[in-house]
């Protein structure tokens, strides 16, 4: 097995042409560098250097051989380490970031652009899928962090570092239904209407499903959506009632597209987390991007 620290020590003593000189800038001891050599020439079966009065010339048939390979060699594994030095130390590279869509929009976007302005050599590459499949990309080493709707199942290779948006359920519906404004509702008077509720299999549905079953009244959609912003559109059209974070529909209830109904007991709050796959490799651009949401919490 070639070690690298051997090559290293033959190439500063043949750099200062002096064991004491390679000594001082390597920070050993003078006889750590003699014996350096003496182990790297008899591992090599010949002489690479000529002890004179002057110091240590490199021998002809041995050292002044392969001194340009061992320059050149150690030139590549500096500039190896250079870079990942780069990599710890600077915001380089491209991050690449898991989420869903609704998530980038609410969650994301402002952030993203924030660290474009401070960090404009890193490049994003965006994985935009449901937080199930952002889990997969984590593992496979596909996306450096992943954000995702929880909870989530517990997964030995996913640690999830913080939580950094609430997430409120709430019941909305259009001017259709302007009747139940003001009105208190109970989860069994909900089964009454026609339910717009996002996929199974979802952690959005899972949470309703939960909420609605420990009650003893499980909510059955009319119809299943796959997006919020199509749930939106069909409530605001007056297609039936909608479940959405509160988060996501604030501006069409601000606006008045939507409004909120009084359903009582209220769904418990969710959040949004921020996950890393366990055994990542945290690059400085990924850590300046992970402290834009630790100094907001």
């Amino acid at each position: 097995m070639v070690n690298l620290e051997l090559y290293r020590v033959f190439y500063t003593v043949a750099k200062c042409g002096s064991l004491t000189k390679a000594a001082e800038e390597l920070y050993i001891s003078q006889p750590a560098v003699s014996q350096a050599i003496k182990q790297l020439e008899t591992q090599l079966g010949t002489s690479l250097f000529n002890r004179t009065h002057k110091g240590m010339e490199l021998s002809a048939q041995g050292g002044a051989l392969i001194f340009e390979e061992v320059e050149r060699a150690l030139g590549l594994l500096n500039g190896v380490e250079d870079k990942l030095s780069e990599l710890r130390h600077s915001a380089t590279g491209t991050l690449r970031i898991g989420a869903s869509e609704t998530i980038f929009q609410y969650c994301l976007a402002d952030k993203i652009v924030d660290f474009h302005k401070q960090y404009p050599q890193v490049r994003f590459e965006l994985i935009s899928d449901v937080s199930p499949k952002t889990i997969e990309q984590l593992k496979m080493d596909r996306c450096d962090i992943g954000f995702l709707n929880l909870p989530i199942e517990s997964d030995e290779d996913i640690v999830v570092t913080d939580s950094i948006m609430l997430l409120n359920d709430v019941f909305v519906a259009g001017e259709a239904y302007a009747d139940l404004k003001g009105k208190e509702l109970s989860v069994w008077d909900l089964q009454r209407y026609p339910l717009l509720l996002m996929e199974e299999h979802t952690v959005a549905r899972a949470a309703i499903d939960h909420f609605s079953k420990s009650l003893g009244a499980p909510l059955q959609p009319a119809i299943e959506i796959d997006s919020w912003g199509f749930m939106k559109k069909l409530v605001a059209d007056g297609m039936g009632i909608g479940c959405i974070p509160r988060e996501y529909a604030r501006r069409r209830i601000e606006e008045g597209q939507l409004f909120e109904l009084d359903v009582r007991p209220a769904m418990p709050s969710r959040s949004v987390g921020m996950a890393l796959a366990r055994n990542a490799n945290v690059s400085f651009a990924l850590r300046a991007f992970m402290n834009l949401f630790k100094r907001k919490n």
